[in-house]
């Protein structure tokens, strides 16, 4: 019989997120693994696999929790409402977490070595922009959008703001610098989506 893990897996898999989400994939050594999560090199790709392997359930992990976020994004009634909550997402800057976006964050520079790693988290990223312009696409089925919004091109838009929202916060903006950069592109949202602004107080 093997030997029972003396870690919690869990626990060692938050570790590892959050050390990729600071450092990226390719600032993070083994070194850097084995001692934030407290194992020895054998423990880990026991339990995880290699390096690769554990970036990748790393990026799961964070999916999991921001794609709850996303989906309260997409459920909002409206378009402009939906936009506006996917941004807040990314302008929060957390005490408890890396600033900025994972999926941004942790591989945004790589050595072609590393390029599949690049390419899994543009992917992800990829995703989240497809499931918001379906999302605006209903929208304009809906009568939300008029006929001439480009669902797939503002979708692009926001996604767009989000991530440069995602590097600022890595920099250093704060919470209420951010608020006001997604308020200008809020500002923007009519003109683009080609909506009829609301009256002052109606929703």
């Amino acid at each position: 019989m093997g030997r029972t893990r003396s870690f919690d897996e869990e626990v060692a898999l938050d570790r590892a997120m959050r050390l990729f989400w600071k450092q990226g994939y390719e600032g993070t050594s083994l070194e850097d693994l084995t001692s934030t999560l407290g194992i020895a090199k054998p423990s880990l790709y026991a339990a995880f696999g290699n390096k690769r392997a554990l970036f990748t359930k790393a990026v799961e992990r964070y999916i999991r929790g921001v794609g709850a976020e996303l989906q309260r994004a997409l459920d909002e009634p409206r378009a402009e409402d939906v936009v506006r909550r996917f941004l807040r997402i990314y302008t929060e800057v957390r005490t408890d977490a890396p600033p900025g976006c994972f999926l941004v964050q942790g591989a945004l520079a790589c050595s072609p070595e590393s390029a599949e790693v690049q390419h899994e988290v543009a992917e992800r990223r990829q995703e989240a922009e497809a499931l918001l312009a379906q999302r605006l696409a209903r929208a304009q089925k809906e009568g939300d959008l008029p006929a001439e919004a480009r669902p797939n091109d503002l979708a692009k838009y926001v996604c767009t703001v989000a991530q440069g929202l995602s590097v600022q916060a890595a920099g250093g903006a704060t919470t209420a610098q951010l608020r006001r950069v997604a308020e200008l592109a809020l500002m923007n949202w009519t003109a683009l989506a080609g909506e009829k602004r609301r009256p002052e107080g109606r929703r």
